[in-house]
Order: C-alpha cells, then structure tokens, then sequence
C-alpha cells in the first residue's frame, strides 16, 4: 500500500475540522501531540504564535479549497535603515513598569488596611489605585506585558491582586469593553482574594497538601471578602460579583455556587480566567508550561475566545520564561513584543557568565525552546533569577 502524502498548507489556512501535524518537536510547542485536532479556534491561534509557517494536513482534505495552488510567502524586502539602538529605552520602560507595580501593590496593601476601620477611606484610595491602573493601560493602544516583581520569596494577596488585575484589564481591553466594566474589573481583582485574610496563615502559607477541613475553610475566602466589602455599602454590585465568584466555572465546577456559563457574568469570567492562570503559575513557576496546563486541562471551565485573547496577549513565551536561544545563550523573557519569536530577554551564557539585556528582533536571532529550571546551572539560575516569582505590568515599549 503506497504511503499517503502530507499535505503542506500555510498556517494561514487552516481551518476548524482539519487534522494536522506541526513540524516540531514535542518539546517546542504547547500539545500533547504533534498532530492536533483543530476542534476550536484558540489551537488555530496558539499555533499561528509558534515558530512555524507552515503545518502538514493529516486529515480533513476535504475541507481545503480545491485545486488550491502552493501558496507563496512573500518576504517582505529588508530596508537598511540606520540602526539605533532601542535598549537604553525599552530598560527605562520596564523600570517604569516596575515602579509603577511596587506602587500599586503598596498602595493596595494600605487600602487593604483601610477596609475594616475606614470603609470610605479605603474605596476612595482604591478608587484611585483603579484609576491609575487605567490610565496605564490606555498609554497606547497596544500595551505589551512585562515581567515585574516585588523581590519577595512569596506573592502576597496584593501583589497577587496588582497582577490578576493587570491580565483581567489587558483581556477587556483586547475585546473593546468599556471603561466602566474595565474599572469594575479592575476594582474587583484588586479585592478578589481579600477574604484570604480571615484564614489563618498556617492554612494560606501550607507548603504540604491541605486537609479536607483545611480546603473547605480556603473555600469560604471568597464569602469572606464578599461580606467584609458589602457591609460598607460602598462597592458597586459587579464588583461583589467579582469578588465572591472568581472562582466560578462555566461548566459549573467552581465554588461557592457552582454557577454555570448562563449565570456567570462576563466580567467575573474575565477575572476568573485570569486568576485561574496566576494560580497555575504560582504552582508550575513556568509561565508555558502554566499556559499549556490551561489549555489542555483547564478548558472546559473558560470560554474558547477568553482563552484565545489570553494566549495572544501572554504570547506563546511569555515574560518569566526561561528560553534556549538560536546561538545556544540561555534567557529569560522580560518582555513579549509584537513578534512573538523575537521578545526582549536578560540573557546569559549557560554557566550565568557574560549576562546582558538583549533585544532579538535587532539580531539575527530568536527562541530556540523552553527550557525548565532544574535545567540550568546553578550560576544561570542566580544570573537570570530563574526562582523569582512572576507578576506581571502593562508596557507600551513598540520598538
């Protein structure tokens, strides 16, 4: 029997029902497979983002335009302009980014503290808090995330919430919400996990598995929070929603009301997918490898085109990842850019040696694979801070 021919077809054409196979290893790309049954659309977009042209029909011919010819890729003629180097500005844009995150997580944690003695005080200065993180967003018209932190070993409930906040607004930003449910996302992120604070820290801060009765007194945090902002009188409805139900599913498997998609507000989605990620991220410290988990396991419980703008705003690298470079140099991504291949990366030598900010779409260079911590050598681990925890901030560097 004569062996059946993979159809080559541009990335560009595929479409939903196709079966095809992706010309890379297992370890470069986010599936559990190679060959990938294209059932929803956010597959389409995770593989337009990987490092490839082209993908290999499997099956479903049927569905391709017939008597299609090769299509060509054009290549766009290089211009030789002068080169300017970028790297002074894109570094004072992320040390922007990170002033603005420790203030904002400073902030919230005065707010926080405000919440029980000064219920008015603390809404007019998170009130304020949200504004900033607005003003922030709408900089430029294509805000990028930037890796930021807050040189703790362990992400306190604020800076958690700067975060979620942070992907929660570029999520409704990228599907044109307006600025009042951008706010109520905001406000409502910001004070998502404040009920955390009425369980004891042996609970919150337990390294080991947590008992049953432990788990359920975790699961009361949201109830918690609910009841401490409601009782001022102050926080607008949408955003009590947000805080009581950030951990509710759309296939209804959340807690505490097990809500389904029809009862589940799209603004308390878009913050549940975000926090769902975050939590991920804090468990697997790998931003991919937290992304593919949502992916492959977590979807069900998010809607295909929330999932779909996460993937596109994170990038398939997204800031936080440890890389293997093209020329064998070993990187952190710092930044994602409008190339998803080319990010801005602190890069080192694979014994932490020769350590510089490196800009890729300057060079004739890009990722080569992720790569996991246990990976490096002890002295790329401390060069590149591979153990620091990630959070995330808007940048608007387009360069």
């Amino acid at each position: 029997m004569a062996k059946t021919e993979l159809t080559q077809i541009p990335v560009s054409q595929m479409v939903i029902g196709l079966t095809v196979k992706l010309p890379l290893s297992w370890t470069s790309h986010p599936f559990f497979r190679s060959k990938v049954k294209l059932e929803q659309q956010v597959q389409i977009e995770m593989i337009k983002g990987l490092d490839v042209d082209f993908v290999y029909v499997v099956d479903g011919h049927e569905l391709l335009p017939v008597a299609e010819t090769p299509v060509e890729i054009e290549q766009p003629q290089e211009e030789h302009i002068q080169e300017v180097d970028y790297r002074p500005l894109a570094k004072k844009s992320m040390r922007v980014s990170q002033q603005r995150f420790v203030k904002a997580v400073n902030d919230s944690r005065t707010v926080f503290g405000k919440v029980v003695s000064d219920p008015e005080g603390a809404y007019r200065e998170a009130a304020t808090l949200v504004e900033n993180l607005v003003e922030h967003l709408y900089e430029s018209e294509t805000p990028h995330l930037t890796l930021v932190g807050s040189g703790e070993a362990d992400v306190s409930v604020t800076q958690h919430g700067i975060s979620v906040a942070v992907l929660a607004m570029m999520i409704a930003h990228a599907l044109s919400f307006t600025k009042k449910d951008v706010r109520d996302i905001a406000l409502g992120s910001l004070f998502h996990d404040i009920g955390k604070l009425k369980v004891p820290e042996e609970i919150r801060r337990k390294r080991t598995e947590l008992t049953e009765v432990e788990s359920n007194f975790l699961k009361q945090h949201p109830n918690f929070g609910h009841d401490m902002l409601k009782r001022s009188g102050l926080f607008p409805e949408a955003v009590l929603d947000i805080v009581l139900h950030h951990h509710e599913y759309i296939d209804g498997s959340g807690y505490p009301d097990g809500l389904n998609e029809v009862k589940l507000l799209n603004n308390t989605q878009v913050v549940s997918l975000a926090n769902d990620y975050e939590t991920l991220l804090a468990k697997y410290h790998t931003p991919q490898i937290a992304l593919g988990i949502l992916f492959k396991n977590h979807s069900s419980k998010h809607s295909d085109k929330l999932i779909s703008v996460l993937v596109k705003i994170l990038g398939i690298y997204p800031p936080g990842t440890i890389v293997r470079l093209t020329d064998d140099t070993i990187a952190k991504v710092m930044m994602t850019t409008a190339d998803v291949k080319q990010p801005h990366v602190w890069a080192c030598d694979s014994s932490g040696g020769e350590p510089s900010f490196r800009f890729l779409i300057n060079e004739d260079v890009h990722v080569q694979e992720v790569i996991k911590i246990n990976e490096l050598t002890d002295g790329a681990v401390k060069t590149l801070q591979a153990n620091n925890p990630i959070s995330f901030y808007f940048n608007h560097f387009n360069h």
